[in-house]
């Protein structure tokens, strides 16, 4: 399975007082990249919403080895592990000139929108291996 890489800029509103950026706005960083992750494979939130699918993120476990700050240009890449007909497990990095500062594990969940699990249909399953 093929990696995904997005571009963010770090700007002030991602930071706290001391500078880096607050460790919250790495969520923003890693969820933007997953929609691009899923726009590069033709899957819209919009349009699966509309299905009756959501994704929702079950579980994440985070490593912050760096800070990043004001005016960094990251680069996050989102990489598929696992994927079953319920579950797509991602790892995703921010990587700041070269060097990894941030990893993820991600454990994303399809749902219903209507409420409870669901399961992925087969052309969605077969995007997300693209």
């Amino acid at each position: 399975m093929t990696s995904s890489h997005f571009t963010a800029r770090v700007y002030y509103e991602d930071t706290d007082f001391s500078g880096n950026v607050y460790h919250a706005a790495y969520l923003h960083f890693f969820e933007r990249a997953r929609t691009e992750f899923l726009r590069e494979r033709g899957v819209h939130h919009s349009e699966l919403v509309k299905d009756g699918i959501a994704f929702a993120v079950r579980t994440m476990t985070i490593d912050f080895k760096a800070a990043a700050h004001i005016d960094d240009l990251l680069e996050v890449t989102t990489e598929v592990a696992s994927l079953t007909a319920a579950r797509l497990n991602l790892v995703q990095s921010i990587s700041r000139d070269g060097a990894e500062i941030t990893r993820a594990a991600v454990q994303v969940v399809a749902i219903k929108t209507s409420g409870g699990a669901a399961r992925m249909p087969r052309e969605l399953l077969d995007l997300l291996k693209a």
